[in-house]
């Protein structure tokens, strides 16, 4: 199964969604809260490239985008390949 990052602020609706989306799928994920900003916030817009909104999503390392950007996919039906399903 894929490496599956999320980075995430608390009380955030889309982060909510984007996370239950890959629960209801079965799949793991860590989860790194930017709520009070830090090393992991700066990490998210380096490895973003700029995406300062949450959620910012990766597979395997690759960067998805948000929750809109990962419902699309799966409606697409390219989701569930990036995830190993």
């Amino acid at each position: 199964m894929a490496k599956v990052e999320i980075y995430t602020k608390a009380f955030c609706g889309y982060c909510a969604r984007a996370k239950a989306l890959l629960t209801g799928k079965g799949v793991a994920f860590e989860e790194y809260d930017i709520s009070m900003g830090g090393p992991k916030r700066d990490e998210m817009l380096e490895r973003s490239q700029g995406g300062s909104t949450v959620p910012q999503i990766f597979i395997d390392g690759q960067h998805i985008g948000g929750s809109d950007d990962m419902a699309m996919l799966d409606r697409q039906g390219r989701l569930n390949p990036l995830l190993g399903l």
